[in-house]
């Protein structure tokens, strides 16, 4: 049996949880993984729209976005929604998020991002060669709708090739010739060749299956709710009366990570924000790349012989409840850039949420906890959970064997803002 002292206990069942079980495990270190979710439950990295995303370099807290969202909060429909409520820790994250939302951000943490998601796409691709999971290599498109929507992707597009990422921009005609398997109604595109795409579940599975032959052990359908710290180390995780002992500790709980790091003296700024999507098993075209409505902020991806449409940011707490006005708002995008689907083609399909952990800057979290040396939080991936899985993993892996990473992360410290 492992010494205690050496073991790891990761809490959290999704794609930052499972991906640093594996890369600590492919360390030689002994793992028992806590989730949330009973075997084969549904997760917030289940039902995304499973893109690998070198081209999102700018930070979710970026210059326009104040604007925008306070235009969008009156419209049931649209892609974005902040539940107005009492809450403190709401009120911080806003005031953070308003504070980061400038040039300065974005020009401070793009190359962070376009490392991480890099790299990330690298470990992507080494994985793929060990197990099949469904990973394309084809890029994305983002497509645009209005000749405004253009004209700013394409500044995004230099901006991307400035700091080394390969974009193009292209006209209607060469946005077609480029998918030619769907039909479009758009004033151009941009490609972004460095993305990807992928069946998150089939990913999921696929890490799953990986850590268990590596031994790992894994307890699901647990729900930890205290943390027992004794002389400035965490001990253990407890959930009604089970005891999970161990050296060090990773929350990666996703939206639910604030309220045990609470307890560790880390007040996070953290929101939950959810997001839809709906698959269409049959649908009347198949694109063969992963894209982007622009204007609607929808994101479009083939999984087999499958689409996915996902899209909204709705900010409202540990809330899983669909809103009907918000999946309305998704199919009623289609078919203004895809003019061959209809409304009726989603008749009885059932719509998918999930909650992801946004942090106010837009960076993740991921770092030991201040004054806690073997407690790390890897949480606040917001819509990039999925493509920085990998890199998560493997940043964890070093700080757990106190090895240098691949570069510093010092921006994504989780005491930032403490």
């Amino acid at each position: 049996m492992d010494p205690v002292n050496q073991r790891v206990i990761v809490l959290g069942g999704g794609v930052i949880g499972l991906c640093s079980a594996y890369y600590a495990l492919q360390r030689g270190m002994a793992v028992t993984l806590i989730e949330r979710e009973l075997p084969g439950g549904d997760n917030c990295s289940m039902g995304n729209a499973g893109m690998i995303v070198p081209s999102h370099f700018i930070p979710l807290a970026a210059p326009g976005m104040i604007a925008k969202g306070l235009r969008w909060m009156f419209n049931p429909e649209s892609p974005f929604y902040i539940r107005p409520r009492l809450d403190p820790a709401l009120a911080r994250w806003a005031w953070l998020f308003y504070r980061h939302s400038n040039a300065k951000h974005v020009e401070k943490t793009r190359e962070l991002l376009r490392d991480l998601n890099l790299e990330s796409r690298r470990l992507f691709a080494e994985l793929a060669q060990e197990e099949e999971f469904g990973l394309a290599k084809r890029g994305m498109l983002m497509l645009c709708k209005t000749a405004k929507g253009l004209d700013e992707e394409a500044a995004v597009a230099a901006a991307a090739r400035e700091i080394g990422l390969e974009a193009e921009v292209l006209d209607a005609a060469a946005s077609a010739r480029l998918d030619p398997s769907i039909t479009m109604s758009l004033a151009g595109s941009v490609h972004f060749p460095q993305d990807c795409h992928l069946d998150p579940a089939r990913f999921l599975a696929s890490l799953r299956r990986r850590v268990l032959a590596l031994g790992a052990e894994i307890a699901s359908g647990v729900e930890i709710d205290t943390l027992d710290i004794q002389n400035g180390k965490v001990r253990a995780l407890l959930s009604k009366g089970r005891r999970f002992e161990g050296g060090h500790f990773v929350i990666a709980g996703g939206s639910w990570s604030p309220s045990l790091l609470r307890q560790a003296g880390l007040k996070l700024p953290l929101q939950a924000g959810k997001g839809y999507s709906l698959t269409l098993e049959n649908p009347p075209e198949l694109p063969s790349l992963c894209s982007i409505f622009v204007e609607a902020k929808v994101a479009i991806t083939p999984m087999a012989q499958s689409l996915r449409f996902a899209g909204t940011m709705e900010v409202g707490g540990l809330d899983l409840s669909i809103d009907p006005a918000r999946v309305r708002g998704i199919v009623k995008s289609v078919r203004d850039y895809f003019p061959r689907f209809s409304e009726t083609d989603f008749k009885g399909v059932k719509p998918w949420s999930g909650l992801r952990p946004v942090s106010p800057d837009g960076i993740p979290y991921l770092g030991p906890v201040p004054h806690l040396p073997n407690l790390i939080a890897a949480t606040g991936h917001a819509m990039m959970g999925l493509s920085l899985g990998p890199v998560s993993g493997r940043l964890v892996a070093d700080l757990l064997a106190g090895e240098p990473s691949f570069r510093s992360i010092e921006q994504m410290a989780a005491g930032r803002f403490s």
